[in-house]
């Protein structure tokens, strides 16, 4: 149950000031939505002739949290369209909920709103770095191999746990009949007990309560193990709450394997009243443990933290893993692969394919908030809620939970055989300035691959887009053992540009990117004696092409004679696409054709800050030869020629 830490009890309802616009059944459906009877809350808010803009979001959320998404996308397109009372936060719930639906184009669209408004949002920079990677994530390259359990039914089973090498733990919401039925109101299930269930070919079999005294009248459950089997930490509500919110929080305990008996389970030493922590992930050793929770000074929503036993047995200060790995979303279950120092974790905040998704990142050499997230992508991941990843690095097999089927809000556990390697992931991190040092943001950058010698001259396959930060913030997500080059543009200042490479063992790789500002001076036209006498004719290309023609190879030689003849010369130049294609591709494609003829003149001149300029994709057409009604224009192919072209002007003797 992906919302095991916002799933909790309240035994009272806590008097809400209501505005008098709100109507006696809205208040009526205020009260089931804060009771998490979300089924009756909708039957009130429905039958509603005219909800408040609050109770046009509960009504959304409301369906969202039962699995009635599409209904619960007509109620956001209601609300995010009203004239007052919409948050910010409303644009990017809808956008969430539109990728969950399969709307990506529709998603991005409200994603870029919700952007304008909160720029600095790392759902946002998470959004912008792997935006480009949808079609990737969403094919799958045969690294893993999923299949369904035969145990799966009606109820909530997931979160499995290894408990040895032939044995796996589990949540859920199954019970034999009883006098007393205590049941949740979210759901109308049964609460959650721990299972314990043996592994024959990759296939749980013959399901039973792992123990009665593990398992007491609430939610109890996931639980996690050191490598020996001989400790836990498990979820369950607060049994002995006090707190007047009338909320039980979820907590840790733990608990001991005596024999064949596990011993009466212990608090954790940072349970809290006040906020919910759950979702325990120990190390092979036991002795660290990783763990989920909303505690005040987080992120947002959920968090993933951290924490170690110390000498005498106590438990650390929870250290947060910082903003590489938490977002304002929410992070959960967690699971360490001890081999490799992989962390498995689910996110909705980072970019995935819709609801949770399931992400794993290094952690070895890494420090909370230098860390680098990797989708799993399919089949692992789907436009569902797919979380609670483990894997044994030995057999390379593994279990996750997925409410994929959609089947009476119930989710599910998926075996999974893994036949890769898990990717060495390293961040690219730096700062955009210009060449006095200051600090130059919202610059767009390009991360490009290079050719095996690094040396910046080849063309390089384009990986991500970004903008940096309003104070020139930027990082990508690379991988291991290759060289990068990443172009940083801004109108007014020259193209800068950055090689790296991800060699070594540093996991964080620091590379700022300069531009120089372009110094106004009323420009030389062309027409200018020393234009005429050095003949800069425009250069074109082939069609979807960047390369540099022979006979452009020999205009570009003139210009680069006059610049070495005239040593206080300066050109600026300009690059062009025709309509064809998308705006945006053409755009990069004018920018890669402004690069070849930059690096052409300026690997031949001495001093080449002498040149610069940029692309201008196709919002300059030479003649009438525009695709604003189609992909095509009706011109002819000289006519689409005369666009692809690069134009230079002298501006300074």
């Amino acid at each position: 149950m992906k919302n095991l830490l916002t799933t909790l009890i309240i035994f009272g309802f806590a008097l809400v000031a209501f505005s008098q616009e709100q109507s006696k059944r809205e208040q009526k459906g205020d009260k089931y939505y804060f009771l998490y009877d979300y089924e009756k809350a909708i039957k009130f808010y429905t039958e509603t002739e005219q909800l408040t803009e609050s109770g046009m979001r509960r009504l959304a959320e409301s369906y969202q949290k039962t699995n009635r998404n599409d209904e619960a996308e007509q109620a956001y397109a209601k609300l995010v369209n009203t004239t007052n009372g919409r948050v910010p936060e409303d644009y990017y719930s809808y956008a969430a909920l539109l990728r969950a639906n399969g709307k990506y184009d529709e998603s991005a669209f409200w994603m870029d709103k919700y952007q304008a408004l909160k720029p600095d949002d790392l759902r946002v920079k998470s959004f912008n770095a792997h935006r480009n990677e949808l079609s990737t994530l969403m094919t799958d390259p045969g690294t893993f191999k999923v299949h369904e359990q035969e145990i799966n039914s009606h109820d909530q089973d997931f979160g499995t746990a290894f408990l040895g090498t032939d044995r796996v733990v589990f949540a859920s919401t199954r019970a034999k009949p009883s006098l007393i039925k205590r049941k949740y109101n979210w759901n109308g299930k049964p609460y959650l007990n721990l299972y314990v269930a043996e592994v024959e070919n990759g296939q749980l079999k013959k399901p039973k309560k792992l123990d009665k005294r593990l398992n007491g009248k609430w939610h109890d459950g996931p639980a996690s193990f050191n490598k020996a089997g001989n400790f836990m930490a498990f979820t369950r509500n607060n049994p002995k709450d006090k707190s007047k919110d009338k909320v039980l929080e979820l907590q840790i305990w733990f608990s001991s394997l005596d024999g064949d008996k596990w011993t009466k389970p212990e608090p954790f030493v940072y349970n809290n009243e006040s906020y919910s922590v759950g979702h325990a992930a120990l190390a092979g050793d036991g002795q660290t443990m990783y763990f989920v929770s909303d505690m005040p000074g987080g992120y947002g929503g959920t968090d993933i933290y951290k924490t170690t036993r110390t000498g005498n047995g106590a438990w650390s200060q929870p250290v947060n893993m910082g903003p590489g790995i938490n977002t304002e979303g929410d992070e959960m279950f967690p699971f360490i692969e001890d081999q490799n120092q992989v962390l498995f974790f689910s996110s909705d905040g980072h970019f995935g394919l819709g609801g949770q998704d399931i992400f794993y990142v290094s952690l070895g050499g890494n420090v909370p908030g230098q860390s680098n997230v990797i989708n799993t992508g399919s089949p692992v991941n789907t436009r569902h809620d797919d979380f609670a990843m483990i894997m044994n690095s030995t057999t390379n097999k593994g279990y996750f939970s997925s409410n994929r089927m959609g089947a009476e809000n119930s989710d599910d556990i998926y075996g999974m055989d893994f036949f890769g390697t898990l990717k060495s992931t390293k961040r690219i991190a730096g700062l955009t300035k210009d060449q006095d040092n200051n600090l130059l943001g919202n610059v767009d950058l390009t991360l490009y691959e290079e050719d095996s010698d690094g040396d910046g001259e080849g063309a390089g396959n384009m990986i991500a887009k970004m903008r940096s930060d309003s104070e020139g913030g930027f990082s990508f997500m690379v991988e291991g053992n290759k060289n990068y080059r990443i172009v940083g543009t801004k109108e007014d200042y020259t193209d800068g540009r950055t090689l790296v490479n991800t060699f070594g063992r540093d996991s964080v790789l620091y590379a700022d990117v300069v531009l120089t500002k372009i110094i106004k001076e009323t420009p030389i036209e062309v027409n200018t004696d020393l234009a005429v006498a050095v003949n800069m004719n425009n250069i074109y290309f082939d069609f979807d092409m960047s390369n540099i023609r022979p006979d452009a190879a020999r205009e570009l030689d003139k210009i680069v004679k006059a610049m070495n003849d005239n040593p206080s010369m300066e050109v600026r130049l300009s690059s062009h696409a025709d309509c064809r294609g998308k705006k945006a591709y053409n755009q990069d494609l004018s920018d890669q054709r402004a690069r070849a003829s930059l690096e052409y003149i300026k690997a031949r001149i001495s001093n080449p800050g002498r040149i610069s300029g940029k692309g201008y994709g196709e919002t300059r057409l030479v003649n009438d030869c525009s695709c604003d009604t189609g992909d095509t224009s009706g011109c002819s192919e000289d006519q689409h020629q005369l666009n692809r072209r690069t134009e230079f002007t002298v501006t300074k003797k």
